[in-house]
């Protein structure tokens, strides 16, 4: 069994209603229901809230809301594993875990559902732990700047100064849309950076993140020149 597992806490503070406020035309977390949907991967898609309000959207746009999110695992300092681990717990006392599980950002609205069967796929022919969305950065991060105690800038690795980009490692983040796990594997050691943890690359101009208003207009505008 094959689960999806959608994190959507209410009370955001950067952008109020994050999670379900409009964004091209649907609720935000709608999106992300949707691409699991199309997937066709996912027995069972839900949506891990603390709102009431979240959990009446996510049902009316085809997820589950099986339980209430504790308190404790709904603010600031709760982390992406320990809302996994309570969500896997829930499943093991309703019926059994299920062999594989998707965290999909309720921010996600270019998630695509080919890279999400991609995911599984990359999961499951590496036999990792993990398999999650990384994207590549756009500029060389051994060229890097910083600013010192002193105000001016300096190389954070100035050993590099004079290496060509193109001889620099490609290198990637986190591109915050979802995370494949072997449950069994994972629940042994639960975090999504495990130390066999695969990578989804994801073209770049599929990833925004969206913490800011800021971040949201960008979105919209990216969303909307790709939807012509």
């Amino acid at each position: 069994m094959n689960v999806c597992i959608i994190p959507a806490r209410g009370g955001s503070k950067r952008i109020p209603n994050k999670n379900i406020r409009e964004f091209c035309g649907k609720p935000m977390i709608a999106h992300s229901i949707e691409a699991a949907n199309n997937s066709a991967v996912f027995d069972r898609i839900i949506v891990s809230t603390d709102s009431d309000e979240i959990g009446a959207v996510a049902k009316k746009w085809g997820a589950e809301v099986p339980f209430t999110r504790p308190e404790e695992l709904s603010n600031d300092h709760a982390t992406t594993d320990s809302v996994i681990q309570h969500a896997l717990n829930w499943f093991g006392d309703h019926g059994g875990l299920p062999d594989h599980a998707c965290c999909l950002y309720a921010t996600a609205p270019f998630v695509q559902p080919e890279f999400l069967i991609q995911g599984l796929e990359i999961l499951q022919e590496t036999q990792a732990t993990s398999a999650f969305s990384v994207t590549s950065f756009s500029f060389p991060i051994f060229r890097g700047l910083q600013v010192n105690s002193t105000g001016a800038l300096e190389m954070i690795w100035p050993e590099h100064r004079l290496t060509r980009s193109q001889d620099l490692p490609e290198t990637y983040h986190d591109a915050g849309q979802f995370y494949w796990v072997n449950v069994e594997k994972y629940i042994q050691a639960p975090s999504i950076y495990a130390v066999d943890a695969a990578p989804v690359i994801l073209p770049r101009y599929r990833v925004q993140d969206i913490d800011t208003p800021e971040d949201w207009t960008r979105a919209e505008l990216m969303y909307q020149a790709m939807s012509q």
